[in-house]
């Protein structure tokens, strides 16, 4: 772990979850019953699939583990892929989708790309299943990302023009494990954008943002429909050489990248939760 991470996970730890979750204004049923901790969360990047063919049903497992029952989860089937869907009610009609690609390319075990991005989400499930929210949650492990942001396109195509302005912000984890959390800029809508740096300072989380080139995620399906939408990802200098090859091996994760990128998306689909629908678009 770099001294920067180890840092940053010392004052995270102090004080982010804290800052996202017991504020005055919470009533004490709601307070969650445990936060996921980093040995929790490595231990489930561990457990990686490393053939696509055994990723849907893995992430299905992995959703059970953290409490989901059969009534909570769905496949959403189209044509040409399939996308797994596990749905928090809240008190509202307004939506918030968390969203991570569980699909990889031939090429390696997937690890990184995207197995990290799965494990965050499932645990931020984990988090908020026992908190009383006013917008519905929908967790979703979107299919055939690699091939060109299939399964996030086929969900957003089915988004109607009257149904937009229910759906009031996408959440998207993609490639944790590397370095520091940071959000990609050609991939995300400027307010949440701007809300992400501003709960990451807050928490005294390293934060960066850039664009990547050459690269897209499921982020930009929901931007294209005009639902703001942002990618979080954890990737470093290196991530040309990892991504997309042999190398994206579990043995490459830095669980303390995957942890903190947990606890940003979580503080930050908290944070939505709490604001108006239109508040970032």
């Amino acid at each position: 772990m770099s001294h920067r991470l180890q840092r940053a996970l010392v004052q995270f730890l102090c004080i982010a979850f804290a800052f996202a979750f017991f504020s005055a204004s919470m009533q004490a049923q709601q307070t969650p019953a445990g936060f996921s901790t980093e040995e929790q969360i490595k231990a489930d990047l561990q457990s990686v699939p490393c053939k696509n063919e055994d990723r849907l049903n893995a992430v299905r497992s992995l959703f059970e583990k953290m409490g989901a029952g059969a009534s909570e989860i769905s496949v959403d089937k189209h044509k040409n892929v399939e996308n797994l869907v596990i749905t928090k009610p809240g008190s509202s009609p307004e939506r918030i989708i968390i969203g991570a690609h569980y699909d990889k390319v031939s090429s390696g075990c997937g690890a990184i790309d995207n197995w990290t991005g799965i494990v965050a989400m499932a645990h931020i499930y984990k988090t908020l299943k026992p908190v009383s929210l006013k917008k519905s949650l929908l967790f979703v492990a979107f299919g055939k990302e690699e091939s060109g942001l299939i399964g996030s396109g086929a969900m957003a195509g089915k988004i109607t023009k009257d149904q937009v302005n229910a759906y009031c912000a996408m959440v998207n984890i993609d490639s944790l494990g590397l370095g520091a959390p940071q959000v990609a800029d050609n991939m995300s809508s400027k307010k949440l954008l701007d809300a992400a740096a501003a709960l990451a300072k807050s928490m005294n989380m390293p934060f960066g943002h850039a664009s990547i080139s050459g690269a897209d995620s499921d982020s930009s399906s929901f931007i294209a429909k005009k639902i703001p939408a942002l990618t979080i990802h954890g990737m470093t200098n290196e991530w040309p050489v990892i991504l997309h090859s042999h190398k994206d091996q579990p043995s490459k994760i830095n669980s303390t990248s995957v942890y903190l990128g947990y606890g940003l998306a979580l503080a930050l689909v908290y944070s939505i939760d709490k604001a108006s629908c239109d508040a970032y678009r």
